[in-house]
């Protein structure tokens, strides 16, 4: 009795499994699910422990052994989808940016978005000018602090701030004055709100960049926003398409094709490399995902799509949630007490320092910052000069998401769109977001004043943007001067050739298997004597004994007298 109770705990511990979710504010949830449990049903245990409703704008976040990122598929049974043992752990991150945060029914739903938000600017994916970046440090500070006090906030205090992944002392010095002067007086809630209006003004709102490589082999970052798609080079938005111009997303091996269709009938193809397969298709799921979420008007039109050539299957895919209007429309619905928010300001963070954590340097020592600037502007001014192989155009923002002030701001620009100061490189943002459990002994150790040991530990973390040093080939690969790049080209252009050659190939090798299927059913019909139905059916058909008797006899008895002739030419004696 003793041993079979055992053997059945032991087989129900198996059937079960720990996993982990490291939250927005950097906290842990950690539950025991089924072995077969699905991602709905551990994103559901999630959202129930943050009491939140407004859950489609979010997703479950995992990398696998190999440094890729996934988004967790809800329909799908979570062991299936891990290529790790358990126990396993991954993080809540916001998925499809609202393309108005304004409209957000619940102020829970906000300040988690003001949290993926904030994390975004501390990892350079959310990239602004220099008077943006002022006035959303201040909201920043406004909501964790609250009203500037000489007695609690001495000289310099905004320099043990994080907000971004460097920082200079004219900058700190402009949050603190914005902070005492322009935002006395407003609540948490105000400021975090007030973040939202500012950082959805942005470029770079909604950004999650892919680290990928022209025709050119120019280094560029490929992102899909609430808006449409995107194209990031330097300092400079290079390629905006709008959702409804996206015609269709479709991927082979490395290789990331975008097809568009423009005013006038106008046509394009956008064509960029993957560091590897996998984050290709990682980078095409993501499309197809956000392609769906804002373009279409519900739910029930989202079919699947296929990666896959005329003649070969290749990936099928299909998102499986609501779309934004319809989010939109069941968030309007929302009819309850607002829940109760237990802000992070107290909780030490891993990736979002606060001041009521203790002093927390910048990446870039205080001595260094000004020839940091120096020389980032020095690239700048170079790489203003230099000209990419992607073509350069402008396109207007407006869209039925978008808020009519942004798109006055949009649809007046001509050109490039120059989104900053600096160059776009998230891969600057050196503090981890990690995914692993770690103690505090490792925290500790990581940390030497708030910088981590190494890049290669960043690289091991869920640092929200991927790195050109996440694949090893691929951060090789990214060269500098004139041969880096003609070698980069050349070597696509033997790609894309190879390419064609095997389509044609493909092409051929099924054209002569219909012929040949089609020749057996022939010979089948007219000189077998099965006496099957369906061939005796097609047999007694008019057109078939006409085709017989005028067509096929005739060849038959050509090339009976051409094999005879050649026979005798053959065995004829010299």
């Amino acid at each position: 009795m003793l041993s079979r109770f055992m053997s059945g705990s032991i087989r129900n511990l198996e059937r079960e499994y720990s996993c982990t979710v490291r939250l927005l504010d950097d906290t842990e949830y950690t539950c025991t699910i089924q072995r077969d449990a699905k991602g709905q049903y551990l994103f559901d245990l999630i959202c129930h422990h943050l009491n939140l409703l407004e859950k489609d704008y979010f997703g479950i976040r995992y990398v696998d052994p190999d440094k890729q990122r996934h988004w967790l598929e809800f329909p799908k049974s979570i062991a299936k989808q891990m290529k790790s043992q358990p126990p396993f752990t991954m993080c809540l991150r916001v998925k499809f940016y609202p393309p108005d945060p304004a409209v957000l029914r619940e102020e829970i739903t906000r300040y988690l978005v003001f949290l993926q938000i904030k994390r975004d600017l501390y990892h350079g994916r959310l990239l602004c000018k220099t008077s943006d970046a002022a006035m959303l440090a201040a909201y920043i500070l406004q909501a964790e602090i609250g009203d500037y006090d000489p007695g609690k906030h001495p000289e310099g205090y905004s320099s043990k701030f994080q907000f971004f992944p460097k920082h200079s002392e004219r900058l700190e010095r402009r949050i603190a004055d914005i902070h005492k002067t322009e935002l006395i007086g407003q609540t948490p809630e105000t400021s975090e709100r007030n973040f939202l209006q500012k950082a959805q003004m942005l470029e770079t709102y909604g950004v999650d960049p892919h680290p990928c490589k022209d025709v050119s082999g120019n280094p560029a970052f490929l992102a899909f926003t609430p808006f449409g798609f995107m194209v990031l080079q330097g300092n400079k938005r290079v390629h905006f398409l709008k959702w409804n111009e996206v015609s269709k997303l479709k991927f082979e091996g490395k290789t990331f094709h975008v097809y568009a269709n423009q005013k006038e009938d106008k046509k394009i193809i956008l064509t960029y490399f993957a560091p590897t397969p996998e984050a290709c298709k990682h980078l095409w799921k993501c499309g197809v995902e956000n392609q769906a979420f804002y373009k279409m008007e519900k739910s029930s039109q989202v079919r699947t799509v296929s990666s896959s050539n005329l003649f070969f299957k290749g990936s099928r895919f299909r998102y499986s949630g609501r779309v934004a209007k319809e989010v939109m429309e069941q968030s309007a619905k929302i009819k309850r007490e607002p829940p109760e928010i237990h802000r992070a300001g107290m909780v030490p963070s891993r990736s979002c320092p606060s001041i009521t954590h203790g002093p927390r340097l910048s990446s870039v020592p205080r001595t260094r910052r000004r020839a940091v600037h120096i020389s980032i502007i020095e690239g700048l001014e170079s790489l203003r000069d230099s000209a990419h192989s992607t073509p350069v155009r402008s396109v207007s923002h407006s869209d039925s998401f978008m808020p009519r002030s942004r798109s006055q701001a949009t649809d007046s620009s001509d050109g490039v769109a120059v989104l900053s100061d600096e160059s776009y490189s998230p891969s600057d943002s050196v503090m981890p977001t990690p995914v692993a459990e770690h103690s505090m002994e490792l925290a500790t150790a990581r940390h030497v004043n708030g910088a981590p040991c190494s890049i290669e530990e960043e690289k091991e973390s869920e640092a929200g943007t991927p790195m050109y040093g996440e694949s090893g080939d691929f951060s090789a690969d990214v060269k500098s001067g004139p041969e880096a790049a003609a070698g980069d080209s050349a070597l696509s252009e033997v790609e894309q050739v190879n390419k064609f050659v095997l389509s044609v190939l493909r092409l051929l090798l099924v054209t002569i298997g219909l012929l040949f299927v089609l020749l057996l059913l022939l010979i089948i019909l007219t000189e077998s004597d099965l006496d099957i139905a369906f061939l005796r059916d097609i047999r007694q058909t008019p057109e078939f004994e006409q085709f017989h008797y005028e067509y096929f006899c005739p060849l038959r008895r050509w090339f009976a007298c051409k094999l005879r002739w050649i026979g005798e030419l053959l065995i004829k004696p010299e």
